[in-house]
């Protein structure tokens, strides 16, 4: 089984950038079921190489490499030889013992040329070691095998900071394999790495030139404009992009910035209700379009009318919207406009604690205490730790006079509150009010009291 590098992305307007590389475990155990290759065997020899089988599979690798040992002694020729230093390798490898492998290893090419499984191993080891240098012409040994190799050979020349070769090696595999994402990434990485980014620029330029309806070089194009600060170019791109391809709905996640730098509120506006309305984009990044035409309408409000028809456009399956639109209202202290996008948020997205307690604020900052106390209730049951959830039931239960309800909920809450002088302060007060309204001056004046000697922070 051959040794792949493999990736995980990050993944950027279509650019694929490797962060972490892994091995796989090779699966050979040893060459071509060795006992079946070897001929004519002693029985010391065959005893002893069965013990350390044995002692391997059960990670015992210094016993095995003691059986190892006298399996040497009793083999009668190199090919049994061979397969000794073959197992003596993996326990050294096993062990850590990184240079015995390597000489049992080379023991076993020298006896026997370059053997696909041998050299597998032999990978594996180096790789485990990070001496990428080492694996390269081990790799060049393993590319007959298998051409896919080619590809690890590539990533090993970045590995080793060998950045022409492995962009002469990523150029031979397009030609033969055709174009990947994959190797695109590691191109645009190398530029990058380099800062070399004119040269990932004229790639890309002749890549849209070889293909103009070809979406994601366009957008890394235009992120590697971006990238550079040349807005102007990366605009024309993007503008280039829309013109080869209308019907594109990625190519808006630039428009609109562009639109906006440029003053062309319009434009920008049908951008983001394309991005909005696209299902090609994920709801992370839409929430952050969002967030951009927020800040835009803070500064522009005129068109607060063009954010409503865009949340509601946006919001049919996530409350993350309204809750966005009510942070909005709250800081320009529009205390009705931001409970209604804060309830609306709520009905939508019910286990958003955020959310939930914003609405709950202003629902009884505005006084609409039975809605607090049955949305509150409603909230316990999903947050059952939270005290502050507590709080707000029992104050929105003393405001419609409902004491009892207020003290039951208020003496729970009391339990969950974690070195917080301020808010056990607050429960004093209501539970004092509790007991007021129910005619009990004796506690009321006990919790008061309390709320009083609470010592608050400096």
């Amino acid at each position: 089984m051959k040794l792949k590098l493999r990736y995980i992305f990050l993944i950027f307007f279509g650019i694929i950038l490797p962060k972490q590389l892994c091995a796989q475990e090779i699966k050979n155990d040893s060459i071509q079921n060795p006992m079946d290759q070897l001929g004519d065997v002693t029985d010391a020899f065959q005893e002893n190489f069965f013990e350390a089988l044995k002692q391997k599979a059960i990670e015992n690798y210094e016993l095995a490499l003691t059986a190892l040992n006298k399996a040497e002694k009793a083999a009668k020729s190199e090919e049994n030889k061979a397969v000794v230093y073959f197992e003596m390798g993996k326990n050294h490898t096993y062990l850590k013992q990184y240079a015995e492998a390597e000489a049992d290893f080379n023991k076993v090419l020298k006896s026997q040329g370059n053997r696909l499984d041998v050299l597998e191993q032999f990978y594996e080891l180096y790789y485990q070691q990070k001496d990428y240098e080492k694996s390269i012409p081990l790799v060049e040994k393993l590319i007959p095998f298998d051409e896919d190799y080619k590809e690890d050979l590539a990533n090993l020349y970045i590995l080793t900071k060998q950045y022409d070769k492995a962009l002469q090696q990523l150029d031979e595999l397009d030609q033969v394999w055709g174009e990947s994402d994959i190797r695109n990434a590691l191109r645009v990485q190398i530029y990058r790495t380099t800062g070399n980014t004119e040269g990932a620029i004229e790639n890309l330029e002749q890549k849209i030139d070889n293909n103009p309806k070809n979406e994601k070089e366009y957008l890394n194009l235009i992120f590697l404009y971006s990238d550079q600060g040349n807005k102007e170019k990366a605009f024309d791109a993007a503008k280039n992009l829309l013109k080869s391809s209308p019907k594109s709905q990625l190519v808006h996640l630039a428009l609109y910035k562009f639109y906006l730098d440029e003053g062309n509120s319009l434009e920008a506006i049908k951008s983001m209700k394309t991005v909005f309305a696209s299902e090609e984009i994920d709801k992370e990044t839409k929430y952050k379009v969002l967030g951009d035409f927020i800040q835009f309408v803070n500064e522009n409000p005129q068109y607060e009318t063009e954010l409503a028809e865009i949340v509601s456009q946006f919001s049919v399956e996530n409350g993350r919207v309204y809750e966005k639109l009510g942070d909005y209202y709250a800081a320009k202290n529009r205390k009705e406009d931001a409970l209604n996008a804060y309830e609306k948020g709520i009905a939508q997205d019910s286990d958003n604690y955020n959310l939930l307690r914003n609405t709950l604020l202003f629902q009884i900052d505005l006084k609409k205490y039975e809605a607090a106390a049955k949305l509150s209730s409603e909230g316990l049951e999903i947050f059952p730790a939270q005290a502050l959830l507590y709080l707000l039931n029992g104050v929105a239960n003393n405001g419609i006079q409902k004491s009892d309800a207020a003290i039951e909920s208020l003496e729970i809450g009391l339990d969950f509150i974690l070195e917080d002088p301020k808010m056990e302060s607050d429960f004093y007060e209501q539970l004092s009010i509790a007991y007021s309204a129910k005619g009990d001056t004796k506690k009321s004046k006990t919790y008061s009291d309390k709320a009083a000697a609470t010592k608050m922070p400096n």
